[in-house]
């Protein structure tokens, strides 16, 4: 099949899919000279997974580029900032075991200076090389009123309720950016002679017919797997958790909002909590090979009884996953994005920012026609391939380095990856760099494996006395910031009541 891409299928809605239609859409509006037309197609008796979820800074750009407002964005979806995760217990689990994984890079000229500027110092790495540790602990905002949208003194992202966030996401695509929705269920697909998907077949009896199909139906893969062929790689042998179980607790309205994911590692997994302004999200994650569902349960239960002491006992819901991805994310004219495409573990929240980065991705080098799609696909493919590998290195980096006991963690131990091993061998003599992580948009960059190398306990190497002390800027700005910024309770709720006065004109609270 040769010809125009000028109209893309979107199977599916979702986050992935509705971030699709976003991004496709406005890009295509800005575009004048080749407008895309954007229909998806969402069946309406399929919930949306997400329970709660954490993003990367990413989402900032990504919001901005489709048109919504910061301030309209974090009240339609009770939306808190994030400015980092900590991890409590993932060393030994002794008390006072956390370390800070935070957004904004080290201090220093170089990753040398900084780590050097560290072992000089002593004390936790993060918190010599960023002032983002001591804003996080006192529960304060990255931004002020007087900045632009998605601007901010600290780097950020957000927390987010995934339903509204789906909702906000869908009425603005269809109210500002023109995508077409069908409410319809996909029946079946008619193909191409060349093997391309020519049309969906809706329950409806409609036939949709379109040039770019992207397959946005989860975990089920429709299209790319059921149609195209695609097989799956997995990757559990490394990565062990498989299941989830996720909470919904509620907080007082004036409970301090943590800006941190807090991820506590138990004797067969971890447990996220993520604080919104009207809630926090609190899950189990954990391998059914080394916990049963109650044993899980218990812990969970105990977490939140000591966490949220007034909250009542959590009735979760079991989530079931497996740790994998595609062996091919674009076959023909179809594409996988989200979950989809994979999943791993939501240790370190990939999965937003891998839909982010594969729309990127395709934007950045968008098929004009038929003709040159498999160039595009191949590209993308070892592009993907190469991501998912780093993702599966960086989650395993947090296990391997533990020194936590019980058959769960000695497992974890013993099976590490060749290309994360070769990893921690050169990180003997040297410090984590740009060397080690070539791509331009690296899904965790150097900074992040030098946090949790180091937050880990990892050694640092012999390094030459830095001429300079980063360490002493870090105090200064670490200070001024704690003075000049508000707390995360005080913004938002002076944000949402600014929204319920004057929905229209409501701005960013001091």
């Amino acid at each position: 099949m040769s010809g125009k891409v000028d109209h893309v299928v979107i199977a599916g809605g979702g986050t992935a899919g509705w971030l699709a239609a976003c991004t496709i859409a406005a890009r295509s509006k800005r575009d004048v000279a080749r407008p895309i037309r954007v229909t998806i197609v969402e069946a309406p008796d399929i919930p949306t997974i997400g329970v709660g979820e954490g993003t990367w800074p990413t989402m900032r750009g990504t919001l901005a580029a489709i048109g919504i407002d910061e301030a309209e964005f974090l009240v339609a979806t009770d939306a808190s900032f994030k400015q980092g995760s900590r991890f409590d217990g993932w060393r030994d689990g002794s008390a006072g075991d956390s370390y800070l994984h935070p957004f904004t890079a080290p201090v220093g000229e170089t990753p040398r200076a900084a780590v050097s500027a560290w072992t000089a110092k002593g004390g936790a790495f993060a918190d010599a090389v960023s002032p983002q540790g001591l804003v996080c602990a006192a529960d304060l905002a990255p931004r002020q009123k007087a900045m632009p949208g998605y601007a901010g003194a600290l780097n950020y992202a957000y927390h987010l309720d995934a339903g509204k966030l789906v909702d906000l996401l869908k009425r603005h695509a269809t109210a500002k950016l023109g995508v077409t929705h069908i409410a319809a269920r996909i029946d079946g697909v008619e193909r191409a002679d060349n093997g391309d998907i020519a049309a969906l077949l809706l329950d409806g009896g409609e036939r949709l017919d379109g040039d770019l199909f992207i397959d946005c139906t989860g975990m089920r893969g429709l299209l790319i797997r059921d149609k195209m062929g695609a097989g799956r790689i997995d990757r559990s042998d490394v990565l062990f958790n498989d299941r989830a179980l996720a909470a919904q607790v509620p907080t007082a309205p004036d409970s301090a909002i943590a800006s941190l994911t807090v991820g506590t590692a138990h004797v067969a997994g971890w447990i996220w909590d993520i604080a919104l302004p009207t809630r926090r999200g609190i899950g189990c994650v954990y391998s059914s090979r080394f916990s049963s569902d109650d044993a899980a349960l218990e812990t969970l239960r105990a977490y939140v009884a000591k966490a949220v002491p007034d909250a009542p006992a959590p009735d979760p819901r079991l989530l079931r996953f497996e740790s994998g991805h595609l062996d091919r994310f674009w076959i023909g004219n179809c594409l996988a994005i989200g979950l989809s495409a994979g999943f791993v573990e939501p240790l370190e929240a990939s999965a937003i920012v891998m839909i982010e980065l594969s729309l990127r991705a395709l934007m950045d080098a968008f098929p004009t026609d038929r003709a040159e799609m498999d160039i595009h696909a191949r590209r993308f493919d070892r592009l993907f391939r190469y991501r998912w590998d780093r993702i599966v290195d960086f989650l395993k980096l947090h296990y391997v380095l533990s020194d936590r006991t019980g058959v769960y963690w000695d497992e974890h131990r013993a099976i590490v990856p060749d290309s994360l091993a070769e990893l921690l061998t050169l990180w003997q003599g040297q410090v984590p760099g740009s060397a080690d992580f070539p791509m331009v948009d690296e899904i965790f960059p150097a900074a992040s494996w030098q946090y949790v190398l180091y937050g880990m306990g990892g050694k640092a190497p012999q390094l030459p006395a830095t001429t300079t002390d980063p360490t002493g800027q870090v105090e200064q700005r670490a200070r001024q910031l704690a003075a000049a910024l508000p707390t995360n309770r005080t913004y938002l709720d002076t944000l949402r009541a600014q929204s319920a006065q004057s929905p229209q004109t409501a701005g960013c609270p001091a």
